[in-house]
Protein backbone atom coordinates (compact mmCIF):
# COMPACT_ATOMS: atom_id res chain seq x y z
CA UNK A 1 0.00 0.00 0.00
CA UNK A 2 1.39 3.20 -1.06
CA UNK A 3 -0.44 5.26 1.41
CA UNK A 4 -3.86 6.29 3.01
CA UNK A 5 -5.88 9.57 3.64
CA UNK A 6 -8.51 10.13 4.94
CA UNK A 7 -10.83 13.15 4.58
CA UNK A 8 -14.62 15.15 4.71
CA UNK A 9 -13.82 16.85 1.36
CA UNK A 10 -16.91 16.67 -0.94
CA UNK A 11 -16.08 18.88 -3.54
CA UNK A 12 -11.85 19.92 -3.69
CA UNK A 13 -9.46 17.03 -3.20
CA UNK A 14 -6.01 18.54 -4.31
CA UNK A 15 -4.49 18.29 -0.33
CA UNK A 16 -5.02 15.01 -0.58
CA UNK A 17 -4.69 13.57 -4.30
CA UNK A 18 -1.20 15.38 -4.76
CA UNK A 19 0.94 13.19 -2.48
CA UNK A 20 -1.13 9.80 -3.28
CA UNK A 21 -0.37 10.73 -6.77
CA UNK A 22 3.56 11.26 -6.26
CA UNK A 23 3.44 7.63 -4.55
CA UNK A 24 2.44 7.06 -8.21
CA UNK A 25 0.14 4.10 -7.46
CA UNK A 26 -1.58 1.57 -9.58
CA UNK A 27 -5.06 1.74 -7.88
CA UNK A 28 -6.79 4.48 -5.98
CA UNK A 29 -9.28 2.63 -3.54
CA UNK A 30 -12.01 4.93 -2.01
CA UNK A 31 -14.28 3.37 1.06
CA UNK A 32 -17.33 5.66 1.20
CA UNK A 33 -20.33 7.33 -0.93
CA UNK A 34 -20.58 7.87 -4.19
CA UNK A 35 -20.82 11.49 -3.72
CA UNK A 36 -17.17 12.01 -2.32
CA UNK A 37 -15.67 8.95 -4.74
CA UNK A 38 -17.05 10.11 -7.82
CA UNK A 39 -15.47 13.15 -7.60
CA UNK A 40 -12.32 12.14 -6.21
CA UNK A 41 -11.93 9.43 -9.32
CA UNK A 42 -12.51 12.91 -11.80
CA UNK A 43 -10.10 14.76 -10.31
CA UNK A 44 -7.57 11.88 -10.06
CA UNK A 45 -8.23 11.21 -14.05
CA UNK A 46 -8.10 15.29 -14.76
CA UNK A 47 -4.52 14.99 -12.78
CA UNK A 48 -3.24 12.35 -14.95
CA UNK A 49 -3.78 9.82 -12.66
CA UNK A 50 -3.73 6.01 -15.21
CA UNK A 51 -4.44 3.63 -12.94
CA UNK A 52 -7.59 1.68 -11.59
CA UNK A 53 -10.49 3.36 -9.10
CA UNK A 54 -11.71 0.52 -6.51
CA UNK A 55 -15.02 1.53 -4.65
CA UNK A 56 -17.69 -0.30 -2.43
CA UNK A 57 -21.13 -1.05 -2.02
CA UNK A 58 -21.73 3.07 -0.99
CA UNK A 59 -20.35 3.57 -4.81
CA UNK A 60 -23.41 2.02 -5.89
CA UNK A 61 -25.36 4.85 -7.37
CA UNK A 62 -26.85 5.97 -10.32
CA UNK A 63 -25.86 9.15 -9.34
CA UNK A 64 -21.94 8.77 -9.39
CA UNK A 65 -22.18 8.22 -13.18
CA UNK A 66 -24.10 11.55 -12.87
CA UNK A 67 -21.24 12.71 -11.04
CA UNK A 68 -18.31 10.90 -12.78
CA UNK A 69 -19.47 11.06 -15.69
CA UNK A 70 -17.38 8.90 -18.39
CA UNK A 71 -14.23 9.17 -16.44
CA UNK A 72 -15.59 5.74 -14.78
CA UNK A 73 -16.34 4.02 -17.42
CA UNK A 74 -12.46 4.59 -19.14
CA UNK A 75 -9.98 2.09 -19.38
CA UNK A 76 -8.43 0.77 -16.74
CA UNK A 77 -11.94 1.36 -15.24
CA UNK A 78 -13.70 1.36 -12.06
CA UNK A 79 -15.03 -1.48 -10.17
CA UNK A 80 -16.95 -1.96 -6.95
CA UNK A 81 -17.85 -4.54 -4.46
CA UNK A 82 -21.76 -5.15 -3.24
CA UNK A 83 -23.79 -6.71 -1.83
CA UNK A 84 -26.51 -5.49 -3.88
CA UNK A 85 -26.37 -6.63 -7.73
CA UNK A 86 -29.42 -4.62 -9.99
CA UNK A 87 -32.44 -5.87 -9.49
CA UNK A 88 -32.72 -7.49 -13.00
CA UNK A 89 -30.14 -10.04 -12.00
CA UNK A 90 -32.79 -11.50 -9.64
CA UNK A 91 -34.82 -13.95 -11.41
CA UNK A 92 -37.99 -13.77 -8.82
CA UNK A 93 -37.46 -9.81 -9.35
CA UNK A 94 -39.43 -9.70 -12.55
CA UNK A 95 -43.03 -7.99 -11.23
CA UNK A 96 -41.69 -5.78 -8.34
CA UNK A 97 -39.16 -3.93 -12.00
CA UNK A 98 -42.55 -3.73 -13.14
CA UNK A 99 -44.70 -2.64 -9.94
CA UNK A 100 -41.51 -0.16 -9.39
CA UNK A 101 -40.90 1.26 -12.54
CA UNK A 102 -45.17 2.08 -12.87
CA UNK A 103 -45.17 3.83 -9.34
CA UNK A 104 -41.82 5.41 -9.40
CA UNK A 105 -41.08 5.84 -13.00
CA UNK A 106 -37.70 4.62 -13.00
CA UNK A 107 -35.30 1.63 -12.78
CA UNK A 108 -34.91 -0.05 -8.88
CA UNK A 109 -32.56 1.92 -6.82
CA UNK A 110 -29.70 -0.10 -5.76
CA UNK A 111 -30.87 -2.57 -2.61
CA UNK A 112 -34.60 -2.42 -3.65
CA UNK A 113 -34.95 -5.82 -3.82
CA UNK A 114 -33.32 -6.55 -0.33
CA UNK A 115 -35.89 -3.35 1.19
CA UNK A 116 -38.60 -5.22 0.17
CA UNK A 117 -37.56 -8.85 1.42
CA UNK A 118 -36.49 -7.00 4.89
CA UNK A 119 -39.81 -5.27 5.01
CA UNK A 120 -41.75 -8.66 4.08
CA UNK A 121 -39.67 -10.81 6.48
CA UNK A 122 -40.24 -7.93 9.62
CA UNK A 123 -43.71 -8.45 8.65
CA UNK A 124 -44.13 -12.17 8.78
CA UNK A 125 -41.84 -11.94 11.67
CA UNK A 126 -44.18 -9.65 13.55
CA UNK A 127 -47.15 -11.86 12.40
CA UNK A 128 -45.16 -15.22 13.76
CA UNK A 129 -44.73 -13.50 17.37
CA UNK A 130 -47.92 -12.36 17.73
CA UNK A 131 -49.49 -15.95 17.16
CA UNK A 132 -47.00 -16.95 19.38
CA UNK A 133 -47.99 -14.44 22.05
CA UNK A 134 -51.69 -15.70 22.13
CA UNK A 135 -52.79 -12.86 19.69
CA UNK A 136 -51.34 -9.79 21.53
CA UNK A 137 -48.55 -7.51 20.82
CA UNK A 138 -45.25 -9.32 21.19
CA UNK A 139 -41.75 -7.83 22.39
CA UNK A 140 -39.29 -6.64 20.50
CA UNK A 141 -37.37 -9.50 21.42
CA UNK A 142 -40.17 -11.86 20.61
CA UNK A 143 -39.70 -10.48 16.70
CA UNK A 144 -35.83 -10.72 16.57
CA UNK A 145 -36.31 -14.24 17.63
CA UNK A 146 -38.92 -14.54 15.26
CA UNK A 147 -36.34 -13.76 12.47
CA UNK A 148 -33.17 -15.61 13.57
CA UNK A 149 -35.93 -19.02 13.53
CA UNK A 150 -37.41 -18.24 10.05
CA UNK A 151 -36.18 -20.94 7.69
CA UNK A 152 -35.56 -20.44 4.09
CA UNK A 153 -37.45 -17.45 3.74
CA UNK A 154 -37.70 -16.70 -0.22
CA UNK A 155 -37.08 -13.58 -1.16
CA UNK A 156 -36.70 -11.26 -4.46
CA UNK A 157 -33.06 -11.43 -3.42
CA UNK A 158 -32.86 -15.44 -3.53
CA UNK A 159 -33.40 -17.67 -0.54
CA UNK A 160 -32.46 -16.08 3.55
CA UNK A 161 -31.69 -17.62 6.80
CA UNK A 162 -30.51 -16.02 9.54
CA UNK A 163 -27.87 -16.94 12.31
CA UNK A 164 -28.49 -16.17 15.94
CA UNK A 165 -26.41 -13.07 15.45
CA UNK A 166 -29.12 -11.93 13.00
CA UNK A 167 -26.81 -11.86 10.32
CA UNK A 168 -27.21 -13.98 7.01
CA UNK A 169 -25.83 -17.48 7.46
CA UNK A 170 -24.52 -16.94 3.62
CA UNK A 171 -24.64 -13.81 1.83
CA UNK A 172 -23.71 -12.94 -2.10
CA UNK A 173 -21.46 -10.19 -2.89
CA UNK A 174 -20.66 -9.08 -6.23
CA UNK A 175 -17.36 -7.39 -8.32
CA UNK A 176 -19.20 -5.29 -10.77
CA UNK A 177 -17.26 -2.88 -13.36
CA UNK A 178 -18.85 0.04 -14.10
CA UNK A 179 -19.50 0.34 -17.85
CA UNK A 180 -22.51 3.23 -17.44
CA UNK A 181 -21.42 6.22 -19.17
CA UNK A 182 -24.43 7.87 -17.82
CA UNK A 183 -27.27 7.47 -15.12
CA UNK A 184 -29.65 5.94 -17.12
CA UNK A 185 -27.59 2.78 -17.78
CA UNK A 186 -26.39 1.94 -14.38
CA UNK A 187 -28.35 -0.81 -14.06
CA UNK A 188 -26.23 -2.28 -17.37
CA UNK A 189 -23.02 -2.54 -15.27
CA UNK A 190 -20.99 -5.73 -15.66
CA UNK A 191 -21.16 -7.66 -13.23
CA UNK A 192 -17.60 -9.76 -13.05
CA UNK A 193 -17.96 -12.63 -10.51
CA UNK A 194 -20.61 -13.25 -7.97
CA UNK A 195 -19.38 -15.23 -4.20
CA UNK A 196 -21.53 -16.75 -1.83
CA UNK A 197 -19.92 -16.34 1.23
CA UNK A 198 -20.85 -17.30 4.95
CA UNK A 199 -20.71 -15.44 7.57
CA UNK A 200 -18.09 -15.05 10.32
Amino acid sequence: MAGFAGTEEKSNFDAILSPILAAKPDCLYFGGQFDQGAVLFRQARQKGFKGVFLSDDAFDSPDAAKIGGETLSVPPGTYFSTLSGPASLYPDAAKFITDYKTKFGSDPQPYAPQAFDCGAILLQAIETAIKANSGKLPERAAVSKAIRDLKDYHGLSGTLNFNQKGDPVVSRYFVVQVTAKDAAGWDSNKILKSLDIKAP
